[in-house]
């Protein structure tokens, strides 16, 4: 069996990589990472969010491509009360949910879609709620939980959302990848099937293309979705070649053995740009990578210690030897781009203060920690495992022992989240252009329970800054809640912002209609590819 599936692996392999040559309407993407999942909700990384609530699925109201506005998509539109609580979106009608191996739609996605994508997330109580062991670490993170009051459904394609609070960004955190409407009808057959796994692997949503075949590390195929309400895809077969070695990227997209590539190494960059048959696409990403610090394992719980773990690292050296050109040194967890984002919240490289430090909190000699570093390229950190290296030299150089622990891209997510390291790297790209997005995500004590907060750090003034910037909408008062709580980050370390980089993505010339998104993710429901 085992040699079966090899032979066939082997001969869809051949089949994919010849696409880029023999088939018009065939694009093949070469991604940088499996999906841990192809159920939104309970993923994080961005190699899901790509591989199934861009392709698979839809939210409520969507970005715009190419952009950080919001229009409508499954809620054709919707009404906001006078006092901002209340929001009622009105459903579009005749929208079709795919159809899988086992499983066949009987009725258009309605209402009760939305109750249970919402409520599944949001009621610890819903029979669905502990499918898959899911910790819904997005929900948790940006409060949506405390954020809504209630959910109504009026009629089959009227969904009413009453909030405790007004709040400016449940709109744009409704828009966010993870929260895709999935389908009820087909959660309640599977789980009265006994097969509830087949929800994360046979997955149904509105989108623009249908799962076809997962072969896991190597390849996903979809087909089109004819029958997408928002007009049938251009290309017939979307391929993800999944490639992690980003020079491995580069040979295939040169080759002609994909037409989309994830982000190159930044030493392929100035190669690219002189290819003329390809057109490398930049922008000034809206990321961070950090170095984050679990402030439950001891001594880490000491803000002094983790200064000075901080204070040792030449982030400028780690930029040039990491980012290649292609970065800068972060001036904060927030992105510079964003409102209130500040220059200043980042701890400048002091050995010697390092050293101070060390021995004030009496670790002048003794501290040892755990190192985890990323096994993939993302963006915001393209080389996890060089980083650490650079740092754990840093480290050494103030008499700091450290390990450097890494694991398959979805095992290190599942662990950190755990809180299992010492000290690890890991980032993200903004999913909405909104400052609360990334210090919701990776800092606030809600994401300690749901394991998005890494760090594990909770501090009460922070979190009170979070729910005054979410409620207030006055865009310069909001400036100055975000400057104070990327103060508090700086004094108290939970996490050591260390670059923001820049965002490429080459594409074939043969590729149409293909848009660079601000937040890193890909989107091909529109893209055409030459004849």
């Amino acid at each position: 069996m085992k040699s079966l599936l090899l032979l066939r692996a082997a001969v869809l392999a051949t089949s994919v990589f010849a696409a880029g040559h023999a088939g018009a309407k065939t694009l093949v993407y070469c991604s940088e990472a499996s999906p841990e999942t192809f159920t939104p909700m309970i993923g994080i990384a961005d190699s899901t969010m790509d591989a199934a609530a861009k392709t698979i699925f839809n939210r409520l109201v969507e970005f715009k491509p190419g952009s950080t506005e919001i229009g409508p998509a499954l809620a054709e539109s919707w009404d906001v009360s006078p006092d901002g609580k209340v929001y009622t979106f009105h459903l579009r009608r005749a929208v079709k949910f795919h159809s899988s191996a086992h499983f066949t739609p009987t009725r258009d996605f309605d209402a009760d879609d939305v109750l249970y994508t919402f409520n599944r997330q949001r009621d610890a109580n819903n029979p669905y709620h502990k499918l898959g062991k899911a910790s819904y670490e997005y929900f948790n993170a940006l409060g949506l939980g405390s954020m809504v009051d209630k959910i109504e459904k009026v009629d089959d394609y009227t969904v009413r959302f009453t909030l405790t609070a007004p709040n400016v960004t449940f709109l744009s955190g409704i828009a966010l990848d993870y929260m895709s409407i999935m389908s009820l009808e087909q959660t309640e057959k599977m789980v009265a099937a006994g097969t509830p796994e087949l929800i994360d692997s046979e997955p149904v949503g509105t989108g623009p293309f249908m799962l076809q075949a997962y072969m896991l590390d190597s390849q996903i195929r979809y087909t089109a979705n004819k029958d997408y309400w928002g007009g049938a895809p251009k290309i017939d077969t979307l391929v993800f070649a999944i490639t992690p070695e980003p020079t491995v990227r580069v040979e295939r997209l040169k080759a002609n053995e994909c037409q989309v590539a994830a982000p190159p190494p930044p030493s392929a960059i100035a190669d690219l740009k002189g290819d003329p048959d390809i057109d490398l696409l930049q922008l000034q990403g809206q990321n961070v990578g950090v170095l984050g610090f679990n402030v439950e394992h001891k001594p880490l719980d000491d803000a002094r210690v983790r200064a000075a773990l901080a204070k040792a690292i030449n982030r400028q050296a780690i930029v040039d030897a990491v980012y290649q050109g292609a970065g800068s040194v972060a001036g904060s967890v927030v992105p510079p781009a964003q409102l209130g984002a500040v220059k200043d919240a980042g701890i400048d490289y002091d050995p010697e203060g390092a050293k101070k430090l060390l021995a004030e909190a009496g670790h002048a000699d003794d501290l040892s920690v755990t190192l985890w570093a990323m096994p993939v390229s993302r963006p915001y950190n393209p080389n996890a495992r060089r980083m650490a290296e650079l740092i754990q030299a840093d480290w050494s150089a103030v008499g700091v022992k450290s390990e450097i622990v890494s694991f398959e891209w979805g095992e290190y997510l599942k662990r950190t989240a755990a809180g299992e390291h010492d000290t690890f790297l890991l980032g993200g790209s903004s999913d909405n252009g909104d400052p609360d997005n990334m210090l919701s995500y990776l800092l606030t004590c809600e994401g300690v329970a749901g394991g998005s907060n890494r760090s594990r750090w909770c501090d009460a003034d922070f979190d009170k800054l979070l729910k005054e910037g979410r409620e207030t909408s006055d865009p310069a008062k909001r400036a100055e809640i975000y400057r104070q709580a990327q103060e508090i980050v700086k004094q108290k370390v939970p996490v050591a912002p260390i670059a923001h980089s820049v965002v490429s993505i080459p594409v074939r010339k043969s590729v149409l209609n293909y848009v660079l998104d601000p937040f890193g993710r890909q989107n091909f429901a529109n893209v055409d590819v030459a004849e």
